[in-house]
């Protein structure tokens, strides 16, 4: 039989090649209910990455990068799904002010834009994660880490952010009480710690350069947005 990905010869049940299955089994219900099982099961799924991401978030992603890329889910499908369960958690209740409110100017598309981003923060944080990796490589730059494992190690701690803010949104909702100002508190403080114990653990100093990357990052997003949005209603306006 030869493998259909890749045209090497399979004597197996898996290419030694590729590892596609020789024989795809039929899309059916079993099919389904088998890839939920995948994502959400303890092992090597989503709830085991978000307990070893509070637990030991350093430690976990360094072992991502470097030795064992099968424990935890894929950090561009984790950043996702969080800040999917954020969006909807913030629509549902309607409380989509609590974590963030830009007075966007009266420009067309700038506004726009900001109104976007108010719209769908969790989404507009993965934008921003750019911004903030620049400023974390700039602070670390003696760890040798490059800028894609740190958009890595973003990825996974802004997901957890985002399930904290989540939670506190649906607490909001059902409580009515204004406790969101500390869910924001929280997410930063997770933040701040979880790329400092990537670092160095053992440095207090490296949380500070961590939190200071963080606010330096979504101010230099912000800056940057307005030009844009500033500069395209320029454009509009000839």
């Amino acid at each position: 039989m030869i493998c259909k990905n890749c045209n090497t010869e399979v004597t197996l049940n898996y290419c030694p090649n590729c590892g596609q299955p020789a024989k795809l089994h039929r899309i059916d219900g079993h099919y389904i209910q088998h890839e939920m099982e995948h994502i959400l099961h303890f092992e090597r799924g989503i709830l085991f990455t978000i307990r070893e991401l509070l637990l030991r978030p350093g430690q976990s992603i360094r072992e991502f990068i470097a030795d064992n890329r099968a424990r935890l889910v894929k950090p561009i499908i984790f950043i996702i799904v969080t800040s999917l369960i954020y969006t909807l958690t913030i629509h549902y209740f309607h409380v989509e002010d609590g974590y963030v409110k830009l007075n966007a100017p009266e420009a067309v598309f700038t506004s726009k834009m900001f109104k976007w981003y108010q719209d769908h923060y969790g989404y507009g944080n993965i934008m921003m994660a750019v911004f903030i990796a620049f400023w974390i490589k700039v602070f670390f730059k003696k760890y040798e880490y490059n800028f894609f494992e740190i958009l890595i190690l973003l990825c996974f701690i802004i997901g957890i952010a985002m399930l904290i803010y989540a939670l506190f949104a649906l607490i909001v909702g059902l409580t009515k009480l204004p406790l969101m100002f500390i869910g924001g508190i929280l997410g930063f403080i997770y933040i701040s710690w979880a790329i400092g114990q990537f670092f160095d653990k053992t440095k207090l100093i490296n949380y500070g350069k961590a939190f200071l990357a963080y606010i330096l990052g979504m101010i230099t997003f912000t800056i940057l947005a307005f030009l844009i949005g500033f500069s395209v209603d320029a454009i509009m306006k000839l």
